[in-house]
């Protein structure tokens, strides 16, 4: 009996000692889970970033936690926008901007400015105006000079240009483009580096990550400007994408390495991938792998410097106004939980 019962007691501390090992490990999983994706980016150099609306952010503490503590870069959706700063000629807006830029500071995080130069969302006042070119190179040299002057050294990385060129690699026939001229470009990222020469100042544009004829003809627009002198330092891809329907990956790789090679940096800067509604868990388990797979094909390069999302809840998405029928295109769902595309991103920026 001594001997059963000593046996007995073994198998009692080998069971007891295998919950303990079981319990270990489970705590030590969630304590990986709850590590800020934040802290595995900076791990490996780069910054992971988010899109920001300011209404959650003021009315909304779980947005707001969670804004603050996982991600390191913060773009303005909208607040940094033309129409946004300046709705009046010469009358500035600052209020959301100096919010977010304040957010951002108290958070130890960095600042993605967007944008100081695109075809959308120019103020009614001077889209509505009648103007010489003297007069418009005047009014785009004065906004740069006022945002990115009121934020030197507090937006570290600039969208200087969005979105110039049609898909097709031709020029869009924007309002800059059409009452300055194709050198619209050149002058706002000069007047840019003036500003604040110490800010990242990108090219950022969509559907140009892989070969074809607009990433031709960003390559060509951004060798050119290097050749000319002009303070471009990175490029941005935007990266909206549909679930299973993702750039080819050697084709991608082949455009940021010929960027690259230019000494461009590279960024990744507004990353969703939208899903035919509704979801379902086939869908999400894809959409997880295409992340870590756009993740990885980027995280090849030294040359990434950031990897952001246009948002971060499904709650607070863009895409089902923007695309009917899609949406979930976030790694937190619409209630604020983890969606696989999280344990995804948390796995490759892990470097697991």
């Amino acid at each position: 009996m001594r001997f059963l019962f000593a046996v007995s007691r073994l198998g009692l501390v080998g069971w007891v000692c295998a919950v303990s090992v079981s319990e270990s490990a489970q705590s030590a999983s969630e304590e990986a889970s709850a590590i800020p994706l934040r802290h595995w980016a900076q791990r490996r150099d780069i910054q992971f970033g988010t899109a920001i609306d300011m209404e959650p952010l003021r009315r909304e503490s779980d947005y707001r936690a969670r804004a603050g503590m996982e991600f390191s870069m913060l773009t303005p959706a909208n607040a940094m926008k033309m129409d946004a700063l300046q709705p009046a000629r010469g009358e500035f807006y600052w209020s959301d901007a100096d919010e977010l830029v304040n957010f951002a500071e108290s958070h130890a995080q960095r600042v993605h400015g967007h944008t100081l130069v695109w075809h959308r969302q120019v103020p009614k006042w001077l889209e509505t105006g009648t103007w010489s070119r003297d007069e418009l190179l005047h009014l785009l040299r004065e906004h740069i000079f006022t945002v990115v002057g009121r934020y030197r050294g507090r937006v570290q990385l600039w969208d200087v240009v969005n979105e110039a060129l049609n898909d097709d690699g031709s020029r869009r026939p924007s309002f800059w483009q059409r009452g300055i001229g194709p050198d619209y470009i050149e002058k706002a990222f000069r007047w840019a580096h003036e500003a604040d020469p110490t800010a990242i100042l990108i090219y950022n544009d969509y559907n140009a990550e892989d070969l074809g004829v607009k990433s031709n003809a960003v390559y060509e627009m951004l060798r050119d400007l290097k050749a000319q002198g002009v303070p471009v330092h990175g490029v941005g891809f935007q990266m909206h994408v549909t679930v299973r329907q993702l750039p080819n990956v050697k084709d991608f790789q082949a455009n940021l390495k010929r960027l690259a090679d230019l000494g461009l940096e590279l960024h990744v800067t507004e990353l969703d991938v939208r899903i035919p509604l509704p979801a379902t868990p086939e869908s999400l388990s894809q959409q997880a792998k295409d992340y870590q797979k756009i993740f990885d094909a980027a995280m090849a390069f030294p040359q990434l410097r950031s990897f952001s999302l246009w948002g971060f809840t499904d709650r607070h998405s863009w895409i089902p106004h923007e695309f009917k029928g899609y949406g979930a295109g976030l790694i937190w769902d619409e209630h604020d939980q983890p969606k696989p595309a999280f344990s995804a991103l948390q796995e490759a920026l892990k470097g697991n």
